[in-house]
């Protein structure tokens, strides 16, 4: 399997340097609404086999959670499905919200 880490702070140079990463987010619809990273896609964890053909095993994928324990677990999915770009970010948008972005909620 291909999962990488990314911390907050690490997403946050990818981003600004420019690179083409699609963010992921695998929360629930209420969290995403109380704090998201911007230009985020919403697809709850649960939806995540329903909704696979969304994704574009050829991007390379970050996934985001809370803290980082639902986005593991849909990184462990995407990889064992044959997506091979696959990166968890460490800490999740808690992380997010401490490191880079003070503007996005804590909860």
């Amino acid at each position: 399997m291909a999962i990488t880490t990314l911390s907050a702070s690490e997403l946050h140079e990818r981003l600004v340097q420019g690179e083409d990463l699609f963010l992921l987010d695998v929360r629930e619809p209420q969290e995403y609404r109380y704090a998201n990273i911007a230009g985020s896609t919403l697809i709850p964890l649960r939806q995540i086999p329903a909704r696979i053909g969304e994704l574009d095993p050829e991007r390379h994928i970050v996934v985001i959670c809370h803290h980082g324990m639902r986005s593991m677990q849909a990184a462990t999915y995407l990889a064992h499905q044959g997506f091979q770009n696959i990166a968890n970010l460490t800490g999740g948008i808690d992380a997010w919200s401490l490191q880079c972005d003070s503007a996005v909620l804590r909860y």
